[in-house]
């Protein structure tokens, strides 16, 4: 299953919240999302542009694999997702297996269903707000489409192709170099 996602960084939410309610959107919830990620042990997700992360979202634990972004224009993946029962126990598998712990992004997440578009407005922690943009499926042209009709529709510009965690590594390089 594809992931065909849109990423904007934004000011605050606000204005995105009320062109939602305007728009009829239909609130899903709000939740807290801690994403703990792992490094091969044999080769750079960073060069093959890949990630795996555990997931820890209210009572549920998944893991994720996501491959590299097939497009230039959208942040647009294969996504694979395995529920949990334990995390601490698969993140000690790993850990045998030679991956090691990255880096853990913390952030709220409020969900909005708009039509087909999943919007997510991100709060994270040590980055600040954004809002993705997201559809499932195959058709990557058709589910660009519907993620540019619902920017349009928010009054918003711009994507940003950098995961969370490449955003994170950047701050994080740039405040060690002005020290």
């Amino acid at each position: 299953m594809l992931e065909i996602e849109i990423k904007t960084p934004v000011a605050d939410h606000e204005d995105v919240r009320k062109r939602l309610t305007a728009l009829n959107a239909v609130h899903v919830e709000r939740v807290e999302q801690s994403d703990s990620y792992f490094a091969h042990p044999c080769r750079d997700f960073g060069v093959t542009d890949e990630a795996l992360r555990i997931r820890r979202q209210g009572g549920r634990q998944t893991l994720y694999y996501k491959g590299p972004k097939v497009d230039a224009e959208t942040k647009t993946r294969e996504e694979i997702a395995v529920p949990m029962s334990d995390a601490d126990a698969m993140k000690t598998i790993l850990q045998r297996l030679g991956f090691s712990p990255v880096a853990v992004i913390e952030k709220v997440r409020d969900v909005y269903q708009l039509g087909a578009v999943e919007v997510a407005l991100d709060t994270v922690s040590g980055l600040g707000h954004f809002v993705e943009l997201e559809v499932q499926g195959e058709d990557v042209e058709g589910g660009k489409a519907l993620l540019m009709e619902a920017m349009r529709s928010l009054g918003l510009e711009g994507s940003e192709r950098r995961s969370y965690l490449e955003l994170m590594f950047e701050r994080s390089r740039s405040t060690t170099a002005s020290r």
